[in-house]
């Protein structure tokens, strides 16, 4: 994967086109989630396009959080920080946040090692819609809404307990979901596997918006319209 395709460094502002973004998301994490569309009103930027760019830009360190606050479009350049290896924040040219990102232990810079966290980690959000958030909205009775349906990232987490490692892969260990009225927060929960071994944890939490009661016929429309975009991508 040549992440640097998608993103252009300039004068420390960091930018993304929508080509760029929208091709991250569809081809690389198999994330078809329609506000990554390149005409969507809604367009955003990938959450875990950023996550790879800080990762490939800063290194990997052994504790990461990732902290969403805004949702990046592709005409939102953002300054790049000479970090102080513990704290980065993501800001506009007007001093809007984006993203903070909070960092501690050991740091890797070794490009196979981050290059497959990257792949892993990002590939598993091709696997949250349907496949894992359907049963989980099924199970409590809601759905997003299927005309305008809208489930963001939050935050992002992971610890690994060594570095020494050049593949780490993914695997689910939790899921929840909690909701109130129209809003509802997922977490997701997953062990890092390195040698054949667990080497880490980590965490993703998203937003869902516009709850309303599960409705099969709607859920299954919903689905199935979200595998025939993925269809006719590929």
């Amino acid at each position: 994967m040549n992440i640097e395709k998608y993103y252009t460094i300039e004068d420390d502002r960091l930018s993304f086109t929508r080509e760029q973004a929208s091709d991250f998301a569809k081809t690389v994490a198999g994330d078809f989630n329609p506000i990554h569309d390149i005409d969507s009103k809604r367009f955003c930027v990938p959450g875990d396009l950023l996550f790879a760019v800080i990762v490939h830009h800063y290194g990997l360190r052994q504790e990461m959080t990732f902290n969403f606050s805004g949702m990046v479009g592709d005409n939102t350049p953002l300054i790049l920080p000479h970090c102080d290896d513990q704290h980065i924040a993501l800001l506009d040219d007007n001093g809007k946040k984006y993203l903070a990102i909070e960092c501690s232990g050991e740091v890797s810079r070794d490009p196979q090692l981050i290059e497959s966290l990257t792949r892993h980690y990002v590939a598993f959000s091709g696997q949250t819609f349907p496949h894992i958030l359907v049963p989980l909205m099924e199970q409590h009775g809601v759905m997003i809404n299927p005309q305008r349906p809208l489930v963001i990232y939050d935050s992002m987490s992971f610890s690994l307990e060594r570095l020494d490692i050049d593949r780490v892969d993914l695997r689910l260990a939790d899921k929840r979901l909690e909701h109130n009225g129209k809003r509802g927060d997922v977490t997701l929960e997953y062990d890092l596997l390195g040698d054949d071994a667990v080497v880490g944890h980590g965490c993703k939490r998203m937003v869902l918006s516009g709850l309303r009661p599960y409705d099969p016929a709607d859920m299954e429309q919903l689905v199935a319209g979200y595998e025939q975009d993925k269809s006719r991508y590929r």
